[in-house]
């Protein structure tokens, strides 16, 4: 094994860093890379689903009392917080590094999750619904570009799509959660709501200490002209894998060629995006737009079509929440190991198109009264076990699509733009369909989901590219193999 950069000669270097890691079998160290830094999204479902449980208790709170059309609105609070968070943060993992923003983003995280519980009326309900959702667009960014740059390729997609699938454990532990903080036999709901917030950030300060152990990605250090530090990581990865797991294996590929050139600017990305690789930027925009409209739309307003349109107490949604979220839960974790084997571009079509069509269905018989609220239920949770998938295969797109030195920002802006474009507006939407009382106008929602959903399968059919089993580098060369300009 060999801990040091390969030869380098002015503002060129050599390094093996990208195979080393990739030639990696699975190991205890590939464990805590995924447990400490998805467990972030057990604890987002966690406080998701609460939101989307609690929706009845808060609506019939009577220090916030707010209407279905405010609840919509701090749902879109939430997401407008994500979007700038996403934008602010994952610009400055791609210059600061992934481990700085890990502590960053889960500490406004917590900080405004515990916040929200102590909200004393609708604004500051939502404004600390928009801090949180700050520090959870940060998350996505930084921990979505540290893991697909730690994980080796032929495990990539399995793993990064099983990691965003978990914010569906967390959604089925907040359903649970929801039944004993909303049952008034044992808690004032009016307390229970609150504590429920109090306690999901308290947890974040786990996942705090999880993190302390993990290094730098080797990759950005790489990039950041910092060979010999990535060497070195990769060398002491290196030894903890061997020791379990007994003699590595030989890279299954040559060195990468690089030059010094610094963080990308924002020109750099421009240009990239939307002249190199204009087509994975079309894909990407299309893909999350889609994906965060058709979540959104239903997730946020989840409740409030059971307790409006079946007459659910609001105290008795967290078993209907529960098969929700474990079909949530069940799609990224069976269909995951699919995307590495069969393929992104047949699986990324599938499961967008399969999600489109059941949800059209679904959709026209919501609006002529044939089902009753478990098979509505029933109907929700076969359509997002595909659908959730699909959109965590989104995630794993962007941030495959482009060079290294952009990668957490890629995923931060057009996770921005999807959700400002397809999350925003869904909720709110929603909120105002469902205060009409009338079914067939939510049909009408529920149908446009269903086309944006068609319409992305058609797009990843046209545009998708193979990305599975190959290495970040050959997916997409980094900005930093060619020459900068002026050298």
């Amino acid at each position: 094994m060999r801990d040091t950069p390969g030869p380098t000669t002015g503002d060129r270097f050599e390094t093996d860093v990208p195979a080393r890691l990739d030639r990696l079998p699975w190991s205890g160290f590939h464990w805590r890379v995924v447990v400490a830094l998805g467990i972030t999204w057990v604890l987002d479902g966690l406080e998701v689903t609460l939101v989307g449980s609690l929706a009845g208790a808060i609506h019939q709170s009577p220090s916030l009392a707010l209407t279905s059309t405010q609840i919509g609105l701090t749902a879109s609070a939430y997401l407008i917080g994500a979007v700038a968070g996403a934008l602010g943060f994952g610009y400055l993992a791609d210059r600061i590094g992934r481990r700085r923003l890990f502590f960053i983003t889960l500490i406004v995280y917590m900080l405004s999750s515990v916040a929200t519980g102590f909200a004393w009326d609708f604004w500051s309900f939502a404004l600390f619904r928009a801090l949180t959702g700050a520090g959870i667009g940060g998350e996505y960014a930084a921990v979505n570009s540290a893991i697909q740059e730690l994980i080796p390729a032929r495990y990539r997609g399995t793993t990064d799509l099983c990691v965003n699938g978990t914010f569906w454990g967390g959604a089925a532990i907040g359903a649970v959660v929801a039944l004993v903080v909303l049952d008034p036999a044992i808690i004032d709901p009016e307390i229970g709501w609150r504590g429920a917030f109090v306690v999901g950030g308290a947890l974040s300060l786990v996942v705090l200490l999880l993190r302390r152990h993990l290094p730098e990605s080797p990759r950005w250090l790489m990039l950041h002209g910092k060979p010999e530090e990535a060497g070195r990581i990769v060398g002491e990865i290196e030894r903890d894998v061997a020791a379990s797991s007994g003699p590595l294996p030989p890279p299954s590929y040559g060195n990468v060629v690089l030059h010094k050139r610094g963080a990308a600017s924002l020109g750099d990305i421009w240009a990239t995006m939307f002249g190199t690789h204009r087509d994975r930027a079309v894909l990407g925009l299309v893909l999350m737009s889609c994906q965060a409209f058709f979540y959104n739309a239903v997730f946020f307003t989840y409740a409030l079509v059971l307790t409006k349109f079946y007459g659910i107490p609001a105290h008795h949604i967290g078993w209907f929440m529960l098969p929700f979220a474990l079909g949530n839960l069940a799609g990224p974790l069976l269909l995951g190991r699919f995307f590495d084997t069969i393929g992104r571009k047949p699986m990324i079509t599938g499961t967008y198109a399969l999600s489109g069509l059941l949800m059209a269905g679904t959709g026209l018989a919501f609006a002529a009264g044939w089902l009753t609220a478990w098979e509505q239920t029933a109907a929700w949770t076969v359509i997002f076990f595909f659908a959730s998938a699909a959109a965590s295969a989104a995630y794993l797109t962007v941030g495959e699509s482009f060079p290294l030195e952009m990668r957490a920002m890629a995923i931060a802006l057009f996770y921005a733009i999807g959700t400002a474009v397809g999350g925003v507006v869904g909720p709110t939407l929603f909120g105002w369909l469902i205060e009409s009382g009338d079914r067939s106008h939510i049909m009408w929602g529920y149908l446009a989901a269903a086309a944006l959903m068609l319409v992305a399968a058609a797009t990843e059919w046209r545009l998708g590219f193979a990305a599975e089993g190959r290495s970040l580098e050959d997916v997409s060369a980094p900005l930093s193999a060619e020459r900068p300009a002026g050298r």
